[in-house]
Formats: structure tokens, C-alpha cells, sequence
């Protein structure tokens, strides 16, 4: 099992080094997975029988995750293509960078808590190519969204996977998670802006003109109905979760069905090449597929090390060597940055049983906010930051120098109001 995690902790530094070695991170991403899967394959005791049983498991945990991306993408770049996104950009009067900051962190923190995180990220990140023209300035509002968007989707059930997970096994119920991790969230949100308020100056100087292959004729009733239809079709997928208990990826492809259908009937009176710039064909071509492969292959890398034991195992570690349930829980947070966070929640379910640990008790509150909000501390710490990486292109060292503080003082912060929230409430 060793050689496992050796091979991870190799690629993890690949990844963390692919500008200067200029390999693109969804070829060792890919190479990662296949090495693992292979080497566990040959070590496994159980026979590799057993181990292509757990693939097959794991490749449906992540093929679950990849359709949600790729439908939510395609949707963003439905709105996109149509320009919809003016129905906000126009709205956003901010002329200094400090005020653009402070709007659009609020606006991902609360719309994440309403979609998901990554969904959320998509949208924002997207967004801000029609707000800001300096790339650099784009990187840095990238960062924050992925922090405003986890501290977002941190104190809602729907708005981070493993707040959802904390939900449906009944260790959380939906009025107390959001009355306990409301101001511990934006907490961790208000720290980094207030931080970084301090050094960010200027003006806001938007884009000069518009991506001309992506100007299209759209009239205002056009770009304002997809923006609608589209942003109706995100919030669409929490509530279709709720009501039928089914995988949001089912939710979001049936979005992404309907919203089809419409724009097909929008533009059924122009001529084919008005259409063909407008159509569902068109937003697909223009998907990051390398980001797609990417997530693949690292949500497969670490499903290696959930499906071995190894992330179990820490998990028991930590309860076996460390007393205090504040301090195991702030722990798995910051591993969360490295790791995901879905199995190290899952092992810390499978740890405390709900006889001993009742729906809403401190543990799981707190998990929900440090799983939640610490994979921001890295660019690969979470969903959110994976998919801004991918869209920016953003540089795993970059972050760690100009995000990871602002995200670590969030985080630390957060957790410091919830423990002094919790002391006085109970």
C-alpha cells in the first residue's frame, strides 16, 4: 500500500509542477490513476477480481461527478454564447477592484449556498471574463470565488457534496446546519476579502471588446430568457434531488435536456448559420474537455486510496492517537485541502454512530464547515477549485502563494467563531 500512496504523492508534485515542466496536469492525472489502479490490482489480497469490482464502483462515483460537470459547463456556455451574462454584467457598477471583489464574493457565497459549489465556481469564473480584461487580475477574483464558493456551499444541504452526504445519512437536519454555520461561513469569506482589500487597488477595466467569434446577433429579450432558463435550469437541480431522492447528475442532464428543447424553438425561425452559432452543438465544442479528463483522473487516483483502506485509516488513526473531537475534525479540514473530501467524511461517518452522536451534535456540525471550507486552502482541494483551474488555467504554485493564506485565515477563523458560537449556545 505504500507504493500507492508513493505514486500519489509523485503526481500530487507533478501537478503542483506542471508549468515549468509544461505536461499538461490531465496527462499525469490520467497516467496516475491507471498506475495506481494497476499496482493495487497486484498487491491486493483479495484478488484483482475484487479490485475491478471497486472500479467499477468508484468509475460510477466519478462518472456521477464528470456528467454534472460537463451539463453544468454546457449550461453556462449556453447563457455565455447568448451573451446572457450582460443581464448581470450590465448591472455591476463597481468601479475600483476593492468594490468588485466585495460584490462578487457575496454574490458566489450566497449563490453557492442555493446551487453547489462547483456550479457556482463555473458560473462566476465565467462571468468575470466579462468584467475584467487583465488575466492576471482574473486569476486572483478566480481564488476568491473558489473561497466564496465553498464558505457558500457550507452552511446550506445542498451546497457542498459532503454537507449533502451529512444530510441524507441524518447527522445534520437542514434548519440547524444553517442557523450553526451561517456566521462561521461568511466569516470565512469576510477574513480573505478583508485581507486582500488591503493590497488590491485600481480600476476596473473591463474587457475591450467581446470574444468575436462568440458575438452573436441576440436580441435583449434573447440573452435575458437563456439567462433565466439557464440559471433556472441550476437552481432546478437541487430541488429535483430533494424531491426525488435521485444523483444530481440525472437532475442536471435533464436540465440541460429541457433548456435544449427551448433554445431549439427560440431560433427556429433564423437562418442556419444564425443557429448554428446558438445551438446546444455549439457550447459542447467549446468545453474545456482537458479540465473533464483531468477530473477524471484524479477523482479515480483517490478513489485508489479510499477503496485500499488507507483514507479510512487515518481517519481511525486520528480518533485512536488524538482526544479532542475539535481538534480530529480541523484536521481532516486541512487534509481535505490535499485529498478529497467525500471519502475522509464518509470514514468519519462510518466512525461515530448516530447512538452516540445525535443528529446536529458538535462533530458534525463542524465537520460540515471544515470539510466544507478547507479544500480551499489548495487549488485541487475541491471541486470548486479543480473547476476554476481548469477554466483560468490556473498554476498550482500561484495559488498556494497569493490564495492559500487569505484561504487558511478564512478558515481558521470560521472555525474559531463556530467553537465560541457553539460555547455560548450550549
Amino acid at each position: 500500500m505504500l507504493m500507492i500512496a508513493m505514486v500519489f504523492v509523485l503526481a500530487y508534485a507533478l501537478i503542483a509542477f506542471e508549468h515549468p515542466l509544461k505536461i499538461n496536469k490531465a496527462a499525469i492525472a490520467l497516467v496516475t490513476a491507471g498506475l495506481m489502479w494497476t499496482v493495487y490490482g497486484f498487491i491486493c489480497p483479495a484478488g484483482v477480481g475484487h479490485v475491478s469490482a471497486q472500479l467499477t464502483e468508484k468509475l460510477a462515483e466519478t462518472a456521477a461527478i464528470v456528467f454534472f460537470l460537463m451539463g453544468a459547463m454546457t449550461i453556462v456556455e449556453m447563457i455565455d454564447g447568448h451573451g446572457g451574462f450582460e443581464v448581470i454584467t450590465s448591472r455591476i457598477r463597481a468601479k475600483s477592484l476593492t468594490a468588485l471583489l466585495w460584490i462578487i464574493g457575496f454574490i458566489a457565497f450566497f449563490l453557492s449556498s442555493l446551487l453547489d459549489n462547483m456550479t457556482t465556481t463555473i458560473v462566476m469564473v465565467t462571468l468575470m471574463k466579462r468584467l475584467l480584461r487583465d488575466h492576471d487580475k482574473r486569476l486572483f477574483f478566480a481564488g476568491i470565488i473558489v473561497i466564496a464558493a465553498n464558505a457558500g456551499g457550507a452552511w446550506t444541504p445542498i451546497g457542498d457534496v459532503t454537507t449533502t452526504m451529512l444530510w441524507i445519512g441524518g447527522q445534520i437536519t437542514s434548519l440547524a446546519i444553517m442557523k450553526g454555520l451561517f456566521l462561521p461561513s461568511v466569516t470565512a469569506l469576510v477574513v480573505p476579502l478583508a485581507a486582500a482589500s488591503l493590497f488590491l487597488k485600481g480600476p476596473v477595466i473591463p474587457p475591450a471588446t467581446l470574444d468575436a467569434a462568440r458575438t452573436v446577433p441576440t436580441t435583449s429579450f434573447e440573452k435575458t430568457l437563456m439567462f433565466v432558463l439557464g440559471m433556472g435550469a441550476l437552481v432546478f437541480v437541487p430541488v429535483f434531488k430533494a424531491v426525488t431522492h435521485l444523483p444530481p447528475y440525472l437532475g442536471i442532464l435533464f436540465a440541460l435536456g429541457m433548456l435544449w428543447i427551448a433554445s431549439e424553438i427560440l431560433h427556429r425561425g433564423k437562418t442556419e448559420e444564425e443557429r448554428e452559432q446558438l445551438t446546444l452543438t455549439k457550447a459542447l465544442r467549446r468545453i474545456d474537455m482537458a479540465s473533464v479528463i483531468f477530473f477524471i483522473g484524479i477523482l479515480l487516483a483517490v478513489a485508489t486510496m479510499s477503496a485500499n483502506g488507507q483514507l479510512p485509516a487515518l481517519a481511525v488513526w486520528l480518533g485512536q492517537h488524538i482526544q479532542s473531537q475539535g481538534v480530529i475534525v480541523m484536521i481532516i479540514g486541512t487534509v481535505s485541502a490535499v485529498v478529497d473530501n467525500i471519502p475522509l467524511v464518509a470514514a468519519t461517518m462510518g466512525m461515530y454512530p448516530l447512538s452516540q452522536y445525535p443528529a446536529d451534535s458538535f462533530i458534525w456540525e463542524f465537520l460540515a464547515y471544515c470539510a466544507g471550507t478547507g479544500g480551499s486552502m489548495l487549488i485541487i482541494g475541491s471541486a470548486a477549485g479543480v473547476a476554476a483551474m481548469g477554466i483560468e488555467n490556473i498554476r498550482f504554485f500561484w495559488y498556494v502563494r497569493t490564495i492559500s493564506l487569505l484561504a487558511a485565515l478564512g478558515y481558521l477563523a470560521g472555525a474559531a467563531v463556530y467553537i465560541l458560537q457553539y460555547g455560548l449556545l450550549h
